[in-house]
């Protein structure tokens, strides 16, 4: 075969699988990596670890300050980003906060990124 003889052309071939599910919105994606990073953090993974293994997945915060090593402030300022990101909810009694899971809350963060 002579070098300068050129190839044929091989036909095109698709470069890419079609989805077989929606995907997330922009916005959701938004939404999502805001909860994902309030996660995102070993002290406040540990946390709401702790609140789940809790018993009916509910915990004081003076309950919560010694497993984690940190001051009450410190807890605090984790516990409050959990729960503006929506995995906690907070209850006073007397004069402590109660934390407790919400329901689902885990399980919701993982849906977008599961096939069904």
């Amino acid at each position: 075969m002579n070098r300068d003889a050129v190839a044929p052309a091989a036909a095109p071939v698709a470069c890419c699988a079609p989805l077989t599910r929606e995907t997330i919105t922009p916005g959701d994606a938004e939404l999502f990596a805001r909860k994902l990073k309030a996660l995102a953090d070993p002290v406040r993974l540990r946390l709401v670890s702790i609140v789940a293994a809790s018993e009916g997945q509910e915990a004081c915060v003076c309950d919560l300050i010694e497993p984690v090593g940190l001051s009450q402030p410190t807890v605090s300022h984790h516990l409050k980003i959990l729960t503006e990101a929506g995995f906690l909810t907070r209850s006073k009694r007397g004069t402590w906060a109660y934390f407790r899971l919400v329901p689902g809350a885990l399980e919701a963060v993982a849906a977008p990124l599961v096939t069904v």
